[in-house]
């Protein structure tokens, strides 16, 4: 009698167990307490936080395969593995002195590591955080870059950018204990970050130090790297640059990429069939993210202080500013769900995120976050360099 209650007791809790699928889950970086959020976007709210994180300052996030775990990578040198399911770290350990993002291999079994101290990448195993294979980033007379701008690329390779010594890095990592690493000198002064195209096919890397991109052609990697754009803006007035712009949250529309001008209150619209410069569109701030709805239709933009309460909303049909948003104090990263129905924001000094529908650009709900910065939805693990 006993042995049958317990078991009908056990069927029970385990019939109104909460099932949890994965396509759905995000996580939203709560960067001033070192936690983060797993959220539902279907059903607009917080499932579970993660503390003790480390520090999330500059945070970024990729995904397994399989959708179930977040790879947190901390400032402070974290990779953190969290289990979506079970809403706990699965394993933490540090790797480094200084990291800033990271990468997932195209086959999902390694995650790399990209670091400013000691200056290089590490390659970890997904399953374990296992260390597989150290690159230390070194030029010159045995000195270490900052690297920057570490995306996956087709081919099971990684790509990435030396800040220090002006260079781009193609790792291959199909024998991921022996990497193949080809490398592209004098690239461009500084390359501070970097986009792969959708297709996986160019890596595009911003430069801080001079004007104009630095292209590879990663089916052509033979033919080196591409100057564009190198007579952008020489005649401007040079600004103060308040926060770097990224560029890996890329926005590509059609046959055009739009990218955010470094110092300048524009947004540049540059022809990806010739590479060349078509628009100059005028914002209100520095832009910080512009990225486009996953239909390429709609570009979101989100600016650096002292005008980071504003969002400005472009039309691709005609590059031309069709809304304009504040939603309040220091907005710092946007995330569309899968089909773009929706874009969340963050807005740090509100200690919200903010749920928009981008067909009309109403307010749809609030949740509460403590001083949340990035947003990242699990649907990132099937797209190729994010």
């Amino acid at each position: 009698m006993f042995k049958l209650s317990l078991l009908s007791l056990l069927f029970c809790l385990n019939a109104h167990a909460e099932l949890r699928a994965t396509g759905d889950l995000g996580v939203v970086i709560e960067r001033a307490k070192g936690s983060a959020l797993i959220i539902n976007t279907s059903k607009q709210k917080t499932l579970a936080k993660i503390e003790a994180l480390g520090d999330l300052s500059h945070a970024s996030v990729v995904f397994s395969r399989d959708q179930r775990y977040a790879f947190v990578f901390g400032r402070d040198g974290g990779l953190s593995k969290i289990d979506l399911l079970q809403d706990k770290v699965a394993k933490r350990i540090i790797q480094a002195g200084n990291s800033i993002g990271g990468a997932i291999s195209q086959d999902g079994q390694l995650i790399a590591v990209s670091n400013y101290t000691p200056g290089g990448v590490k390659i970890f195993s997904a399953e374990t955080l296992e260390l597989i294979a150290d690159i230390p980033a070194q030029y010159g007379d045995n000195q270490l870059s900052k690297v920057v701008g570490l995306v996956d690329a087709p081919g099971q390779r990684f790509v990435f950018s030396l800040f220090d010594a002006n260079e781009v890095w193609i790792v291959d990592v199909k024998k991921p204990t022996t990497p193949v690493i080809q490398k592209f000198k004098n690239i461009g002064k500084q390359p501070y970050d970097a986009l792969l195209t959708p297709d996986g096919r160019y890596y595009i890397a911003g430069l801080f130090g001079e004007r104009g991109l630095a292209l590879l052609d990663l089916w052509n990697p033979e033919a080196g790297v591409k100057r564009i754009l190198p007579d952008y803006g020489k005649d401007d007035e040079k600004l103060p640059v308040y926060k770097m712009p990224h560029l890996e949250g890329w926005a590509v529309a059609g046959d055009f990429m739009l990218i955010p001008a470094i110092g300048q209150h524009e947004v540049l619209v540059i022809d990806t069939r010739q590479w060349t410069l078509v628009k100059r569109i005028p914002v209100i701030g520095q832009p910080v993210f512009v990225m486009a709805r996953p239909d390429g239709r709609q570009i979101w933009v989100n600016f650096a202080f002292p005008d980071n309460q504003n969002l400005q909303i472009i039309d691709a049909k005609d590059f031309k500013i069709v809304k304009s948003l504040i939603p309040g104090k220091a907005v710092l990263h946007m995330e569309f769900t899968p089909r773009g129905e929706q874009v969340w924001v963050s807005v740090r000094d509100d200690n919200q995120v903010i749920i928009y529908d981008t067909e009309n650009h109403a307010e749809l709900k609030r949740l509460s976050a403590e001083k949340p910065s990035g947003i990242f939805f699990s649907s990132r693990a099937h797209k190729t360099g994010l």
